[in-house]
């Protein structure tokens, strides 16, 4: 989400996430008083957390995703419609569901947990997906949450069997000409054989078309689509990629996420585990993912290393920041919050970091790397893909800032990390998110911690 400065008026922490309203001409011109009280939204207090928000960039309405419920509210938090989602009997041993194919296993009433909600503003819908029935997504009217479809009749309408509510993310490419695509990206909790941890979908103009949801493109040998190797789980028993932020740039789709690994420590021969932070791209017309690559990323300060993602955001650089990050203003720019070290991945240290990334620096990055491969240098390195180490193979071939890789030397991981620009530091009170845009030339970002403090 991107707005213009004059949508802003007030900045609203929920459940650690950020939401931006639209402000009236007349309450642009008087400065807010600093002791002036938040405007706050309150849901019943049965529906448990709220798990996702967007909002409509061109009305400043505002959806929020809840334990069985959908809210449409008004940019000053006013409820305009509810949309009912759950809980329904289910059970998460049921796969396919039960409305493809008779579960044996007992049904209980289920809460169903928003785990993704993205606007299709070509089709004035929204989509929200929850946990019920294995991740199945329905598709709401934006004006007022009417349900246009809810695929459920083919195996690949269930897109994630994970409960938690930050397991999901979602990337819309938009055409003009030809329907949309949706990436999605998800943790598959053990679940390999069901479910594609990244995988792109056709999003269909009519929201109740066979084809909604269906992968762009699926053969006998090639899809698209990433599975998690069921080996990888002999090795990394609890494996899993957790998505954490998502976007599209250019002609790449970008996945920032956190992922464990083993690792030796210096002096040690026993490996232990630990997590890492990847930027995983793509390209946006790759059918058969032969564009994978993944690179570790972190921060660094004073001699402590930053390197457990915890949220991120994309923005424009602005003149100011440009110039001394030696870019042009337009460029685009990560600003990623990261807790200090690698070990803990539910239980992260209180001290973190805000770092900004120069995107086209991790391009490059990722050029070289293909460069060198395709050169015949060193090998994959994509450890819980290809499970052993697979040599890169050498091909004659130009690789410019665009290409989309081949059926070789695919997919491909970048060994060394690539280290943001840490420009502040919270001991005590750890950063949870993250929001920036570009004001009058100068970068403003918004962070919010961990005892729901709002930091500008």
């Amino acid at each position: 989400l991107i707005m213009s400065p004059a949508m802003w008026k007030w900045t609203c922490l929920v459940s650690h996430l950020l939401l931006s309203t639209t402000v009236s001409p007349l309450a642009r011109q008087q400065p807010l008083h600093p002791k002036r009280p938040f405007i706050t939204f309150t849901g019943e207090q049965s529906e448990g957390n709220f798990n996702h928000l967007v909002v409509d960039e061109r009305t400043g309405h505002i959806y929020l995703g809840a334990v069985n419920r959908i809210y449409k509210l008004s940019s000053d938090l006013k409820v305009l419609v509810t949309h009912e989602t759950g809980p329904d009997d289910d059970n998460p041993k049921c796969y396919p569901p039960r409305i493809v194919q008779t579960c044996n296993e007992p049904l209980t009433p289920t809460n169903n947990i928003n785990k993704m909600l993205l606007i299709d503003y070509k089709e004035n819908r929204l989509i929200a997906c929850g946990s019920l029935y294995q991740g199945i997504c329905k598709l709401l009217r934006l004006d007022d949450l009417f349900k246009l479809g809810e695929p459920f009749h083919k195996k690949e309408h269930y897109l994630s069997g994970v409960n938690e509510s930050g397991s999901v993310f979602g990337v819309i490419v938009s055409y003009s000409n030809m329907d949309d695509k949706l990436f999605i990206a998800t943790a598959v909790d053990g679940k390999p054989e069901y479910f594609p941890t990244i995988s792109s979908r056709k999003l269909t103009k009519n929201s109740e078309a066979d084809g909604m949801f269906a992968y762009v493109f699926h053969d006998e040998f090639v899809a698209s689509m990433i599975k998690i190797p069921s080996d990888t789980f002999t090795i990394i028993p609890d494996f899993d990629i957790y998505y954490i932020y998502g976007f599209s740039s250019g002609n790449f789709v970008y996945f920032l996420t956190l992922q464990p690994e083993m690792i030796s420590p210096p002096g040690s021969t026993t490996k232990e585990q630990v997590y890492t932070s990847k930027l995983v791209r793509l390209c946006k017309e790759d059918t058969a993912f032969n564009s994978y690559v993944e690179v570790p990323i972190g921060c660094e300060k004073n001699g402590v290393e930053y390197r457990l993602l915890q949220a991120a955001y994309l923005s424009k650089a602005g003149a100011i920041l440009a110039r001394s990050l030696e870019v042009g203003p337009e460029d685009d720019i990560l600003f990623t919050v990261f807790s200090k070290g690698q070990k803990r991945k539910m239980k992260s240290l209180d001290e973190s970091a805000l770092c900004i990334f120069v995107l086209k620096k991790i391009n490059d990055r990722i050029k070289d790397r293909l460069q060198s491969c395709y050169r015949g240098e060193g090998t994959l390195d994509l450890a819980w893909l290809k499970v052993k180490d697979i040599p890169c193979s050498s091909a004659l071939l130009t690789i410019d800032d665009n290409f989309c890789g081949l059926d070789m030397n695919a997919p491909l991981g970048v060994s060394s990390m690539v280290r943001g620009l840490p420009i502040f530091t919270e001991d005590g009170d750890r950063m949870t998110s993250v929001i920036a845009y570009v004001y009058k030339n100068h970068s403003l970002a918004f962070v919010g911690t961990k005892s729901g403090k709002l930091k500008k």
